[in-house]
């Protein structure tokens, strides 16, 4: 079995591979996943609010929305060097990515984004990929923060173009677009998928799969997060997401973005070790970890690093050093028959 990658996929090839026998999908999965990537090796990487909270925005999910009364306490742009010592300790723990997150609607053109430029440049020459979520960004912005050796730009999708203004609100998906098209006027690589749980159909999380595998080219990376119900907030009350509506995301993006990280993102704390082992054979090849038990706020829950090099080490599993990714792949790396 060999697995092109394309960008022409039609949403009822999409829906067939979801729809597939679980086990024999993960098997076709895992299949393709040798082909493109070394399935020995995990990317690990940690997130840092350096922004919090006061976001103008409302997406229903979010406890950094300012529209909501939420336990997360605003907080201002972190000085670089508080920064740095983060990106330092992760790095000693053999992070290979940082990603700096800033609760703003969009990228202004001030002071504050030229200390996130700065940020950028000196955790770059750490040795360490790294990766933003800014919020909607120009392309002159792009260029800049291409210019200061951003590794990756993070705008996920979210969910479907259907079911996205049920959840959102103050700005569409078109902007959602416009962001991602615009990070690719430049050489920095694209991060954008999804969150589960957030009351969506099964038909809306492949029209966003649909969306995200007829991007040309696919994104590098693509986030499969699971949604952390926060206090405070509409979908506080949403239910938990099976795991195996979990894998078979995982497996369906594998499948039809083949050449792509698979990131299992948020809400990977409440996923035993057995659990994620099962996204890891579907096709996930990269995780968040994090020395403070969190992602970006009190509410997210996050492994620490010494739990994750446990559990890689107990699946036989490697820590993937920086700038190992096969980028804008046409060729796979593995022949599997």
């Amino acid at each position: 079995m060999s697995v092109e990658i394309r960008c022409d996929w039609q949403i009822e090839e999409i829906q067939a591979i979801y729809n597939l026998p679980l086990l024999e999908l993960v098997y076709q999965a895992a299949s393709t996943h040798r082909q493109y990537h070394n399935p020995q090796q995990i990317q690990v990487c940690k997130l840092i609010s350096i922004k919090t909270g006061a976001c103008p925005e409302d997406c229903s999910y979010c406890a950094q929305s300012s529209r909501y009364n939420t336990e997360v306490t605003p907080q201002a742009l972190l000085d670089g060097e508080t920064v740095l010592s983060i990106a330092q300790q992760a790095k000693a723990n053999g992070i290979s990515r940082v990603c700096m997150g800033a609760a703003w609607r969009e990228v202004r053109d001030n002071s504050q984004f030229d200390r996130v430029l700065d940020m950028v440049k000196n955790v770059t020459d750490m040795g360490l990929e790294v990766c933003c979520t800014l919020g909607m960004l120009t392309d002159s912005q792009a260029k800049k923060l291409e210019a200061a050796g951003l590794y990756a730009y993070n705008h996920n999708l979210d969910t479907s173009p259907e079911y996205y203004s049920t959840i959102i609100t103050t700005r569409t998906y078109g902007d959602r677009l416009k962001t991602i098209d615009n990070v690719r006027q430049t050489n920095v690589t694209v991060c954008s998928g999804g969150i589960l749980g957030l009351g969506e159909s099964v038909e809306d999380r492949v029209s966003m799969l649909h969306t995200l595998a007829n991007l040309n080219p696919h994104p590098e990376s693509v986030p499969i997060n699971i949604l952390s119900q926060v206090e405070g907030t509409p979908l506080e009350n949403q239910p938990d997401v099976p795991i195996w509506d979990v894998v078979r995301m995982i497996a369906t993006a594998r499948m039809i973005m083949p050449g792509s990280d698979v990131r299992l993102s948020a809400g990977r704390a409440r996923l035993s070790q057995v659990e994620q082992a099962f996204c890891f054979m579907a096709g996930a090849n990269s995780i968040f970890s994090s020395d403070d038990g969190k992602m970006l706020t009190v509410t997210t829950p996050c492994p620490g690093y010494d739990a994750d090099k446990e559990m890689l080490n107990l699946l036989g599993l490697e820590m993937r050093p920086p700038f190992q990714c096969r980028e804008k792949i046409t060729d796979p790396l593995i022949e599997v028959t």
